[in-house]
């Protein structure tokens, strides 16, 4: 086994990531209206305004979209709907889902995050070839897929040990 003093530290992708996103949430600029809210929260009423514009939303989607349990979810959903960012309405084809649905308040802001999401994508592009950006992006999807399928893994283990 490799010792940890050999390691060169400077090329783990866990780490180069999580600063590549610490780096982007300092970075990013919220409407003043959404000042008041954690990351995740913001990533979810964004997904949610621009999501509607194309088909329903409900909490289910949430879940898969940013891979969260539902309690977590649900939390989050409750506090933007509290906050006043969204609420939820009966959907027609079943009285047990509810669509999620944004305020007015939260499309007054979609201009601004428009632009503020494509000046940050400029930036993280710069100077980055379109082939190495496609390598790139191909890389990160896998490495999302590989730690999705260790979660699943880790979670049949646990309940068979159970």
């Amino acid at each position: 086994m490799e010792r940890q003093e050999e390691h060169d530290f400077t090329y783990d992708a866990g780490r180069l990531i999580n600063t590549v996103s610490h780096k982007l949430k300092r970075q990013v600029a919220f409407p003043e209206a959404e000042s008041g809210l954690s990351n995740m929260q913001r990533l979810v009423l964004n997904y949610i305004l621009f999501q509607v514009l194309k088909r329903d939303i409900y909490q289910k989607d949430i879940e898969r979209e940013f891979q969260i349990r539902r309690s977590t979810a649900t939390g989050i959903l409750q506090l933007l709907e509290r906050e006043g960012f969204i609420y939820r309405e009966t959907a027609e084809q079943d009285a047990r889902l509810k669509k999620l649905i944004p305020t007015e308040k939260t499309k007054q802001l979609r201009s601004q995050i428009i632009s503020n999401t494509q000046y940050m994508e400029a930036l993280l592009k710069k100077g980055i070839p379109q082939e190495d950006l496609e390598v790139c992006l191909r890389v990160l999807e896998q490495m999302s897929a590989n730690l999705s399928g260790n979660e699943k893994k880790r979670e049949r283990e646990k309940t068979k040990h159970e």
